[in-house]
């Protein structure tokens, strides 16, 4: 083997030693800790920038990297595996991770002691569970980014954080069971918990071993969907998300994808069973995903508060890919996978963005705009100034203000920015008649989630244009906010990312259709598992 082949454990074992070494200080030194936490996020991006290279080659087939942990035999022991999707998120993970350590060095990496080590064990289980090729090291790495979650989200102190987090602690506890529940049911009638195993030996099952198999799955697809916060099991993610710290909560936007990639995952190794595969009944993916879209855009239009709202948009996200993913097709899921990314990156900018503007807000602002919402009142106008054109905003209101905009436009899925791309993709999808039409005509499924995006995108812009004029406009006399120059740096590189999402969006569609090609196409991923051999280490001499 190369130095290459072994990238595969690099973003594994790269936290893992840093996270370790930090804790080595004890809280002291905090400049080296924070320089040990930078450079490790960094040789994390470099790795999962050098596979995702790597992966773009013209066949789905040759783009799936094994690797053997111990060099043992897939049946047998830990594999590894990245292939395009695994590739992507691991890029998305590290980007996500970089704006929002970045974001945290002005401040909020000062407020506890273990948030550096917290820091990268959390991404240590988030890129273990993109790699891992079997169930029993999925919830593994799921209980890994678990536990640091768990202190992640306590990061900072306060009422409302211990209140979240004991709501977040009890619920995944809960899903982790239901995990346990599951994998054992499987194993017992499958005897393998390796994706590539399942996917050959689930044809191979007789009636009685089919059913509690069955039984399994469904047990162990209701905890992916706790991990998705999919209705009415997302009830502990917005207080979760808008008590969290903003780099805490921009890095936890990419965790209710982790469900997502898990449901891809594995309806990818049972293709012909629709969306989800065998762990989701044909047609109740797409049901719970139109579920959540609708509650979450009734909860964004009746929330007054900007990180209930992000947390909200949160779950349209999450709603939107399910009830995509439910749908199947390779046209569906690289739209799918198009408004993952995106809706990731957005809703990480926003909640970068609302922990900055609101730190010139009192509560008196708060209760005052609501007053007015409610009974109507208005300002009475001065006779000296009804003639003026418009008020002077200050610099940083400004910059802020166009972010906000950004955000905003992209949330809802707007023109012209990335989010309106994805969204066009999905619905472009939707009426492509070479897929979802029955005699000449889109189905009802089809025009049901036609009908649920486009209401989800006026509730957003509705809800988010509130939010802003009451942050911007209603009181411009508000103390302006202290801003360093790093959480300037974090907002702009996520808006930079998005902005390049939308000049680049053919080819990123491009790369995106092909990963759905690869998925529709589960047998090269098993295939791929299967072939590859432990490595035969040289021989030396012969035995006595």
């Amino acid at each position: 083997m190369t130095w290459a082949d072994h990238l595969v454990i690099a973003p594994i074992v790269i936290p893992l030693l840093a996270g370790g070494s930090m804790l080595m200080f004890e809280g002291r030194r905090r400049e080296v800790i924070a320089s040990i936490n930078v450079l490790a996020t960094l040789a994390q991006l470099a790795v999962a920038i050098a596979l995702l290279v790597g992966s773009l080659q013209e066949s789905p087939a040759q783009v799936v990297k094994v690797y053997l942990l111990g060099d043992w035999p897939a049946e047998f022991g830990i594999v590894l595996v990245a292939d395009q999707l695994a590739a992507l998120m691991l890029v998305l993970t590290a980007l996500l991770a970089c704006a929002a350590l970045l974001y945290s060095l002005a401040y909020w990496h000062r407020a506890g002691s273990y948030f550096h080590p917290l820091f990268q064990f959390l991404l240590m289980g988030l890129n273990g569970a993109f790699l891992t090729g079997d169930l029993f090291n999925l919830f593994v790495f799921f209980e890994v980014l678990l536990a640091a979650s768990y202190g992640l989200a306590l990061h900072g102190s306060g009422r409302a954080r211990v209140r979240a987090s004991l709501h977040y602690i009890v619920v995944n506890l809960a899903a982790s069971s239901l995990f346990l529940i599951g994998v054992s049911a499987i194993y017992g009638t499958a005897g393998t918990l390796n994706m590539a195993e399942l996917g050959q030996r689930i044809p191979e099952l007789n009636a009685s071993e089919r059913g509690l198999f069955e039984i399994g799955a469904a047990i162990l697809g209701i905890a992916f969907l706790v991990k998705a916060a999919a209705w009415p099991l997302g009830f502990w993610l917005p207080p979760l998300y808008a008590a969290a710290s903003a780099p805490v909560g921009a890095v936890f936007a990419v965790l209710t994808k982790v469900g997502v990639y898990i449901i891809l995952r594995l309806g990818s190794i049972t293709p012909d069973a629709g969306g989800g595969g065998l762990f989701f009944a044909e047609g109740w993916l797409f049901v719970i995903g139109i579920a959540t879209i609708s509650f979450a855009a009734i909860a964004m239009l009746a929330s007054q508060d900007m990180g209930h709202l992000a947390g909200y948009s949160v779950l349209v996200s999450s709603g939107t890919l399910l009830a995509t993913i439910g749908l199947g097709g390779p046209e569906m899921t690289s739209s799918a996978l198009f408004y993952l990314v995106t809706s990731t990156l957005t809703i990480a900018t926003f909640f970068l963005l609302i922990e900055i503007v609101e730190r010139g807000r009192t509560p008196a602002d708060d209760v005052l705009a609501v007053t007015l919402e409610v009974y109507g009142a208005e300002d009475e106008e001065d006779p000296e100034t009804a003639e003026e054109a418009g008020i002077a905003v200050p610099a940083i209101l400004g910059v802020l203000g166009v972010a906000f905009l950004a955000c905003g436009l992209m949330l809802a899925g707007l023109p012209p920015l990335a989010g309106f791309v994805a969204k066009f993709a999905i619905l472009d999808s939707l009426l492509d008649r070479h897929w979802l039409t029955v005699g000449g005509t889109v189905s009802v499924q089809g025009w049901l989630l036609l009908l649920v995006i486009l209401v989800s995108g006026l509730t957003t812009i509705i809800a988010v244009a509130r939010a802003g004029i009451r942050t911007f406009w209603a009181f411009p006399d508000r103390e302006l906010p202290r801003v360093a120059a790093v959480e300037l740096g974090a907002l702009g590189l996520l808006l930079f990312l998005c902005i390049a999402l939308t000049v680049q969006a053919g080819p990123v569609m491009k790369f995106m259709q092909q990963t759905a090609i690869g998925l529709e196409a589960g047998r090269a991923y098993i295939g791929a598992v299967k072939a590859q051999s432990p490595v035969t280490p040289p021989q030396t001499g012969k035995a006595p």
